[in-house]
């Protein structure tokens, strides 16, 4: 009548690089991820590994917004005098950075 028959044509022959070729756009973005994301974190995690395990006796630190001097150091946590006669006991991994000497005295 008023509709004809729509019928399916053969498929065409199939591209021998187009698997490599769909591959490529995801490769590119991991490989942009890594440099720009996974690289950069990785090298901040050793660094701030290398200064934990170089944490010692007389280091003064900071550490969740506070301020403070280590007074002694152990395998897992390290005692921090933050005031006279006040010290806490913290994780040697919740140092956030090594403060130049003498930085105490002038704050």
């Amino acid at each position: 009548m008023l509709i004809s028959n729509a019928y399916a044509q053969a498929a065409g022959a199939a591209d021998p690089s187009g698997g490599l070729m769909g591959l490529l756009p995801l490769l590119l973005m991991f490989a942009v991820l890594y440099f720009v994301m996974i690289r950069p974190q990785m090298k901040r995690a050793k660094e701030h590994k290398g200064m934990v395990e170089a944490l010692a006796k007389g280091d003064e630190v900071i550490f969740a917004g506070v301020i403070g001097r280590i007074t002694s150091v152990g395998d897992t946590y390290c005692e921090v005098e933050v005031a006279d006669n006040v010290t806490l006991k913290i994780q040697k991994l919740a140092v956030a950075n090594v403060l130049p000497k003498g930085t105490l005295k002038s704050i």
